[in-house]
């Protein structure tokens, strides 16, 4: 609309933190019910709940800011030249969402100059979100998140998403090794649990953009770092690595 003014990031985020909240309800009406996945054709599960949620992410968008792009895991990207993109994964987490395990995610992300300016971590099954924005901090349930100080790998909770094995790209084998403590309290989760502090370390060798868009603010903002394992300030690299930053350099060395 001509003359409208341009939301701030800070009601960009408010916005955004709605609308994941509003999908996370359309996901608890399927969890624990006995929902099964579909295999899609990259081998990836899917179900009912994952397409609903993410309809109403996409129509959110659409009402509000019709001429935004549109970028999720599910359906086909919708792209406006020199607008904001907004990234979806509607269910991050879908095999445990199928197995009533409430780790799962909603994730929202927001992008403008192919840079993520705003993240949310919804965890309906457990009534937590995280998110943040470029320059206004990381939040958890409405209070400051911030990493953890322990600055020695040996002293660090590291998470994965799974165990180690033969088909990922690259198994961070030395990192686990020398960690304190490992768990696969994996997918977004896990970074949800670097970003409040709760965990120093989350890998992941092989990841899609919808995946970690959302991630890069939050672990920024809440004083931590998110690369690629090649050390790259990207969400689109292919793989993943968030730390409380202290960590991240010996991290860096670890896997490669």
């Amino acid at each position: 609309m001509a003359g409208a003014v341009e939301p701030t990031l800070a009601e960009l985020a408010e916005f955004a933190v709605d609308l994941a909240w509003k999908a996370g309800r359309k996901t608890l009406a399927h969890f624990q019910t006995g929902i099964t996945a579909e295999q899609k054709s990259d081998g990836t599960p899917v179900t009912l709940a994952d397409r609903e949620a993410e309809k109403v992410l996409r129509e959110g968008v659409r009402g509000r800011f019709p001429d935004d792009s549109l970028v999720g895991e599910e359906y086909d990207d919708e792209i406006r030249p020199g607008r904001r993109t907004w990234i979806f994964d509607p269910i991050d987490g879908t095999k445990g969402f199928v197995h009533g395990v409430p780790l799962y995610s909603v994730l929202v992300a927001m992008v403008e100059d192919d840079r993520s300016k705003i993240g949310v971590i919804h965890l309906p099954g457990l009534g937590e979100t995280v998110h943040a924005f470029e320059g206004g901090g990381c939040w958890w349930n409405g209070r400051r998140a911030r990493v953890s100080k322990v600055d020695r790998v040996e002293q660090a909770l590291v998470l994965c998403s799974d165990f180690p094995g033969q088909e990922q790209r690259r198994t961070p084998q030395r990192l686990y090794d020398r960690a304190r403590l490992r768990r696969t309290w994996g997918d977004a989760y896990g970074y949800a649990m670097v970003a409040t502090g709760r965990a120093e370390v989350m890998v992941d060798p092989e990841v899609a953009p919808w995946d970690v868009a959302a991630i890069q603010p939050i672990l920024e903002e809440a004083g931590g770092r998110f690369t690629s394992f090649e050390g790259e300030r990207r969400f689109d690299a292919g793989s993943g690595i968030g730390t409380n930053g202290r960590l991240h350099e010996e991290v860096l060395e670890l896997v490669r």
